[in-house]
């Protein structure tokens, strides 16, 4: 049965296909609905704080979802996790537009969350079954470089349905795409585990699983290099509508541009990192990455208190964010899951949950802190890039320091 299982893989392009889409939902879960928040705010007559809520609403409880799910596609295979989370996702979208007041709407995008993280974990963990760390670090970047491209695509689509038929628009759209996903899983993509763990679920399993992988230094690196990275993206996921719609006057339309521009930069940024990890090792291309970073993080700070609130002061220092991100990225989800081929649920799972915690923990304080002006979202922006930056140049770097050490010594 397990060499069933194992040969049953489907072709390259399937594979990267599929993990595309899959991972590719979370930034349709939030970018393609980005644009709509002031309109949903409106019509709904909620404060900024609860409009806040229906994004942080879904990123926590996407990280708690792939806390459960991850163990549980470790016991029942990827497949039956991926089928119902993407069949809840499609439901949840539905109800969400459906939403009459804020409180349901709340409510149905946190189901969303719970489902969009059967779909994260379940690719994160199917790329440990198909291919080994250091494949899987450059598949990774190869079906990043489509998820940028569906994050390209999504402010704009987002932007348009916004404009055109309402905020509730983009809700169906995201339903839509959801299907999409699962109709491709159902049709070309069999179960990618060889051999389910009988005892994954079992408390004791689980809580030893999560001693093995915090006390693994690399899982520990690379899951805050994650944090880090996506948490200067989420805050300007989090707050860019209010601020280049509200208060810097641009139109849904072009705001969706903006973000959409930001993502081809990211996807510039994933071209990038296969570039590299041709020739060089990934922690070396972190340190690479982490430059663009640092150098967004410093523009960001400029912005916030030197130069007059614009949209080229902002976008400037986000396009360095985002090549950052783009090399960044790949590197530290394949690197956290990497050294744990048969807790790969469990790995892609808990540094999910700190991604998702951090994302929501932000969201909180944007919701707080936004005050009519850019400085919150830039300030915030400069210190969890310069953040990533010094995690990428110091407790990445010593991994490869440790694992030159270990071969010297085997040698």
């Amino acid at each position: 049965m397990s060499e069933a299982r194992s040969n049953a893989a489907p072709g390259p392009g399937w594979q990267i296909l599929a993990l595309a889409l899959l991972l590719g939902l979370q930034p349709v879960s939030t970018d393609l609905y980005l644009p709509a928040l002031p309109a949903l705010r409106a019509e709904l007559g909620a404060p900024m704080a609860a409009a806040q809520l229906t994004l942080s609403a879904l990123m926590i409880c996407f990280g708690i979802g792939q806390l459960v799910l991850g163990p549980v596609s470790d016991r029942f295979g990827r497949r039956p996790v991926l089928l119902a989370g993407l069949s809840v996702y499609v439901v949840a979208a539905i109800a969400g537009a459906m939403a009459q007041s804020i409180t349901p709407l709340l409510l149905w995008r946190a189901l969303q969350g719970v489902a969009l993280a059967a779909s994260v974990v379940g690719a994160r963990s199917m790329l440990r079954d198909w291919f080994s760390p250091a494949e899987g670090t450059r598949m990774m970047a190869r079906a990043l470089g489509g998820l940028g491209l569906i994050a390209m695509l999504s402010p704009p689509l987002g932007g348009l349905l916004a404009g055109w038929l309402g905020w509730r628009s983009t809700l169906l759209a995201t339903g839509v795409i959801g299907a999409l996903t699962l109709a491709v899983l159902v049709a070309r993509i069999p179960e990618s585990l060889a051999k389910p763990d009988p005892s994954a679920l079992q408390p004791r399993r689980i809580v030893a699983n999560w001693r093995t992988l915090l006390a693994h230094p690399s899982f520990r690196a690379y899951t805050l290099l994650t944090c880090l990275a996506y948490a200067t993206l989420y805050t300007f996921l989090a707050s860019s509508a209010f601020v280049f719609i509200d208060v810097l006057g641009l139109s849904r339309q072009h705001y969706g541009l903006v973000v959409g521009g930001g993502a081809l930069v990211y996807f510039i940024g994933t071209l990038l990192c296969r570039r590299w990890l041709q020739r060089l090792s990934v922690p070396q291309t972190v340190r690479r990455g982490a430059w663009f970073s640092f150098a967004g993080a410093l523009g960001m700070g400029l912005a916030a208190w030197v130069f007059p609130p614009s949209v080229p002061a902002l976008l400037i220092p986000h396009v360095f964010v985002m090549l950052g991100h783009g090399v960044l990225q790949p590197c530290s989800q394949a690197g956290s899951v990497g050294p744990f081929p048969r807790q790969a649920g469990a790995a892609a799972a808990l540094s999910g949950f700190a991604v998702a915690l951090v994302a929501f923990a932000l969201g909180g304080w944007l919701g707080l802190s936004l005050d009519g002006t850019v400085r919150p979202m830039a300030l915030t922006m400069m210190v969890v890039g310069l953040g990533a930056a010094l995690c990428g140049w110091t407790l990445v770097q010593s991994q490869e320091r440790q694992a030159a050490a270990m071969a010297a010594a085997r040698r």
